[in-house]
């Protein structure tokens, strides 16, 4: 599969994985791990949050983070396994931009100061597809198996 290929079938599994088991890494150096609603633009992963959460504090110790996507009742049964920088961004546009209705059980709106969106740079996306089709991005190069 080549580098084009590749990212096309990363972002067709990102289609079809709607929720993600997100791991961090909180005070005394231990992973966390939660699920999480995922959102996306191409390769570029967002989640939404709540500014006080533990993960938010995480992050800013810590902004390596991790994403396990796929396998799962409801989703795609290729897997993604996704390394990657976080930010936290209180930024509008892309607060609007992923704003949707299941989002308000947690949220008044867009506007809402708790409201925050963690950017997720992917650095490296190991895929595995349900046929045993294998690949791995990263970023700036890609290997495929």
């Amino acid at each position: 599969m080549d580098n084009k290929e590749l990212e096309q079938t990363i972002i067709k599994a990102l289609d079809d994985n709607k929720f993600g088991s997100f791991g961090t890494i909180e005070a005394g150096n231990k992973p966390k791990v939660r699920y999480m609603a995922v959102f996306h633009d191409g390769l570029n992963i967002y989640l939404a949050t709540n500014r006080k959460t533990h993960k938010v504090e995480e992050l800013k110790d810590n902004p390596n983070a991790f994403l396990l996507l796929g396998y799962e009742k409801g989703g795609g049964k290729d897997v993604l396994e996704i390394e990657a920088r976080v930010a936290v961004t209180k930024d509008d546009s892309l607060r609007s931009k992923i704003w949707n209705k299941s989002l308000e059980e947690w949220f008044k709106g867009p506007d809402d100061p708790d409201y925050v969106v963690l950017e997720l740079e992917p650095t490296r996306i190991e895929y595995m597809g349900k046929n045993k089709e294998h690949g791995v991005w990263q970023a700036g190069a890609s290997v495929s198996q």
